[in-house]
């Protein structure tokens, strides 16, 4: 399983300002085939620095959820460490 890329990138306004919460579509690569996913996910940072990321896929997916959601939370904090995500 791979994650390609996460396109559509929007945030939704919230007005907590220390809790981004954003909306995209998430393209993976699994068993030889590309699929695409809505996913809802959101970045907390904590008074310590530290990023939580939560992560929900929408609709049915045909891959085991727990390491699709642990690699997507790694691309998307590398994501807003480089500065990739819309503020």
């Amino acid at each position: 399983m791979k994650i390609i890329a996460i396109k559509n990138i929007a945030r939704k306004n919230v007005p907590i300002y220390y809790r981004l919460v954003y909306t995209g579509v998430a393209v993976i690569e699994a068993v030889k085939r590309t699929d695409e996913h809505p996913i809802d996910f959101s970045i907390e940072i904590k008074p310590t620095g530290e990023k939580e990321i939560a992560v929900t896929v929408n609709g049915n997916l045909d891959y085991p959820v727990i390491p699709v959601v642990k690699e997507l939370k790694t691309v998307i904090g590398n994501m807003h460490s480089d500065g990739e995500l819309p503020d």
